[in-house]
C-alpha cells in the first residue's frame, strides 16, 4: 500500500508527464490518421463526403492533401514534442472543421462517432496547446538547455 501512495504522490507531482502522454498519444492518432488518408480507399470516402457537404470537387482533394500532410507532419511533430504549441495550433483548425462542419449532422452518439472523436481530439488539442510541451519533448529539452545556459554567465575569451 506504502509503495501505491508513493507512485501517486509522484504522478500528482508531475502532472506536465501525464499531458505528455496525452500529447504523444495524439501525435500518434493524428499520424495515423494521416497516412490513412492517403491511401486510395480511405481517401475517395473523404473526398465524398466533403463533395457532399457541397465543396467543388477541386476544393474537396486540395483540402484532403492538406489535411492528410497537416496530420501526418503534425503527428510527428506532436510525438516528438517538437514546435508542440504550432503542432497543436495547426491542428486546431482542421478538428473544429471536423466537428462543426462535417460531422455535425451525424449527431451525437451515431454509430460511426465520428463526431465524439472529432470533439474529444479538438478539445485535447487546445489543451496541448494552452499547456504547450512538457518534459518529455524536444522543446522542453531545448527550453531546459536555455535556461541552464542563462544562469551561467559567458566565458570571456
Amino acid at each position: 500500500m506504502e509503495k501505491l501512495r508513493h507512485w501517486f504522490n509522484w504522478a500528482e507531482a508531475h502532472p506536465k508527464v501525464w499531458l505528455d502522454l496525452v500529447r504523444i498519444y495524439l501525435g500518434v492518432g493524428l499520424f495515423v490518421r494521416g497516412v490513412l488518408m492517403f491511401t486510395s480507399s480511405r481517401s475517395d470516402q473523404i473526398t465524398d463526403m466533403l463533395q457532399r457537404s457541397g465543396q467543388p470537387w477541386l476544393l474537396s482533394v486540395a483540402l484532403l492533401h492538406y489535411v492528410a500532410v497537416a496530420h501526418f507532419v503534425g503527428g510527428i511533430l506532436l510525438i516528438a514534442g517538437l514546435l508542440t504549441r504550432l503542432a497543436a495550433g495547426v491542428q486546431v483548425p482542421i478538428l473544429a472543421g471536423a466537428v462543426f462542419l462535417i460531422h455535425r449532422h451525424e449527431g451525437l452518439l451515431s454509430a460511426g462517432q465520428s463526431l465524439e472523436f472529432s470533439a474529444l481530439v479538438l478539445v485535447l488539442l487546445t489543451v496541448i496547446l494552452a499547456a504547450g510541451p512538457g518534459p518529455l519533448s524536444v522543446d522542453g529539452e531545448n527550453k531546459m538547455e536555455l535556461s541552464a545556459n542563462s544562469n551561467h554567465p559567458p566565458a570571456s575569451a
